[in-house]
């Protein structure tokens, strides 16, 4: 993975982590931050460039949708 695309795959990580923490319920809050860890860990040792790029792209999908959420 290039760099640049390793640091958007961890700003993206952090934003989602960050926007997860504005949840009011514990109950989504906690929720959210366990299913984005785990789909981040379970994800780490992808080495194709396609499969992480539309990882990425959905990623950023989930993003927008907390964001609307919160």
């Amino acid at each position: 993975m290039a760099a640049s695309s390793q640091a958007q795959v961890l700003r993206l990580y952090r934003a989602l982590l960050r926007e997860s923490q504005r949840f009011g319920s514990y109950n989504y809050r906690t929720y959210a931050i366990r299913r984005i860890r785990d789909a981040f860990r379970e994800n780490k040792n992808i080495k194709d460039s396609e499969k992480i790029e539309e990882l990425v792209n959905k990623a950023k999908a989930n993003l927008e949708v907390i964001h609307r959420q919160v």
